[in-house]
């Protein structure tokens, strides 16, 4: 596949990129006039390109959920017996749907993003299918307060080559700065701890942890404060995730543009920890960047030209996505691609159409179908996009 006059984000000039089954080949200039030739050659128009987004942090069974809060709290726990108390029923109307059915529209929730890998956190989920990289080769933990026996698995001895992930410091009141002490304390054997949240932590607290995972979005949303990220990046590598759409909006844009609206951290930081630091941290090899050798995991999206670069960037949202290559594959497209990709015999009727605010898309796989079967168990649930 040839991919020609995109923009790469961070890089000036127009560049073509080459990718050969999984992996990017080449990367040059367009105006060098490069000779390969490809079946399937897309051109775009006012178009950039960057790597597939990593997701560090997200519940994929629990994106059917509306926000579930009913006021600022002072602590994941406050919160998680106020939902289950005040908002029992709607807890248990979303239960009802099964888990594989809840799963697979997190992952298309992902994807639609514009994100390849996604870490999962929680019970492991079989997957059944490869749209994105749900990562979940790490022991996932839910916190000191709702994980029994949690100083006992952050030190047993099997499994040490996974890294420990799990929920801590998710509040404003001094337990939740005690809690991220006492983490540390029974971390008995030194493992490679990821923190999620980290809103009580301090620089001296970071330094004892592999990685945080910072969730703006989500702690707004519960605590209306999020971790001092400008503070502790110097001590940890900070990664940035959504949770799921019980505490966050499902459009991830919106939870970079937050993130930014911090004014703490230059564009290229924040960059970073959707791709080459969660890249490094997870082991995930070649992805994370468009370079020669890389993994073929690449967005492109529509420019606003009337704007600078980085702010064409993270003025994105899931309807300005033109293309989502995964390991090289076709995941989804926009429907201005398709008399290309028709001219190229691509094999489009494995696609679906959707509707994504007004603009049509074709995804992989049967989403209006999925779709129907959830509201089998759940009529009034409200999707994000629709069947076009």
């Amino acid at each position: 596949m040839l991919v020609r006059h995109v923009n790469i984000v961070g890089k000036q000039d127009l560049k073509d990129i080459l990718i050969r089954e999984d992996k990017i080949q080449a990367v040059y200039a367009t105006a060098n006039g490069a000779d390969e030739k490809d079946k399937l050659s897309l051109s775009f128009t006012h178009a950039m390109a960057f790597p597939g987004l990593i997701n560090s942090h997200d519940h994929l069974d629990f994106n059917l959920f509306p926000p579930l809060g009913n006021k600022i709290y002072r602590n994941y726990t406050e919160w998680g017996k106020d939902i289950h108390t005040a908002n029992k029923e709607a807890i248990d109307r979303i239960l009802r749907i099964p888990q594989d059915l809840r799963t697979q529209w997190g992952i298309y929730k992902n994807l639609i993003n514009g994100i390849t890998t996604v870490i999962n956190h929680g019970k492991y989920l079989p997957v059944k299918d490869d749209l994105i990289t749900v990562f979940q080769n790490s022991k996932s933990l839910h916190s000191p307060a709702f994980e029994r026996n949690w100083k006992w698995k952050i030190n047993f001895p099997f499994g040490k080559k996974h890294p420990v992930v799990i929920h801590v410091g998710e509040g404003t009141d001094k337990n939740a700065g005690r809690e991220i002490d006492r983490l540390i304390r029974w971390n008995l054997f030194k493992r490679k701890i990821v923190a999620i949240h980290g809103v009580a932590m301090t620089k001296k607290q970071a330094s004892a942890f592999r990685a945080l995972i910072w969730c703006p979005a989500s702690n707004y949303f519960l605590l209306n404060k999020t971790a001092p990220v400008h503070t502790l990046t110097s001590q940890v590598a900070v990664m940035l995730g959504t949770d799921s759409t019980l505490t966050a909006s499902w459009n991830f844009w919106e939870h970079l543009r937050l993130a930014r609206s911090e004014k703490t951290l230059s564009d290229e930081s924040i960059l970073n920890m959707i791709g080459n630091i969660p890249a490094k941290t997870w082991g995930l090899e070649h992805c994370g960047s468009l370079s020669e050798g890389g993994q073929a995991d690449l967005v492109i999206a529509s420019c606003k030209k009337e704007m600078k670069a980085m702010d064409q960037f993270y003025a994105l949202n899931p309807e300005d996505l033109l293309l989502v290559l995964h390991k090289g594959n076709i995941r989804l497209f926009d429907a201005v691609l398709l008399e290309q990709l028709v001219a190229g015999d691509f094999p489009v009727a494995g696609f679906s159409r959707i509707s994504v605010n007004g603009r049509v898309k074709y995804v992989e796989g049967d989403l209006p179908g999925l779709m129907q079967n959830i509201r089998k168990y759940y009529p009034e649930v409200q999707f994000p996009v629709s069947a076009s």
